[in-house]
């Protein structure tokens, strides 16, 4: 089963950029759509992006549209989740996951599995 590590969290100010990335070991993320979700303390997890196998489809949460940008590299087995314009809401813990099915696409996290241990994302005033 594929593992991915999550790096590039930290602390930045409101308005700042940060750049995450989700690393892959294990096994290929050539065929799976990948997910960035995020986790804020007593609060559900919840969607933030996915980009489809291929990477010629992207859809984000309407709190992030036209802030974040996700993106993958396959030959490296990466993908990367740029965040601009940093709010205070943003603080949360960061999660990338794979799909559970080859060639398949959505933005339910039940259909995610293989999900990284999280990086924490801490946005101040």
């Amino acid at each position: 089963q594929v593992q991915l590590v999550e790096s590039g969290g930290g602390l930045v100010q409101a308005g700042g950029s940060l750049r995450l990335s989700c690393a892959a070991s294990g096994g290929t993320l050539r065929a799976s759509s990948m997910g960035w979700f995020r986790q804020a303390p007593g609060k559900e997890r919840e969607f933030v992006a996915v980009i489809s196998w291929s990477g010629d489809r992207t859809a984000y949460s309407d709190s992030v549209k036209g802030r974040f940008t996700i993106s993958r590299d396959n030959a490296k087995n990466t993908v990367y989740l740029q965040m601009n314009s940093l709010k205070l809401e943003d603080t949360a813990v960061y999660y990338c996951a794979a799909h559970r099915r080859l060639f398949d696409y959505s933005t339910d996290s039940t259909d995610f599995a293989s999900w990284g241990q999280g990086t924490q994302v801490t946005v101040s005033s």
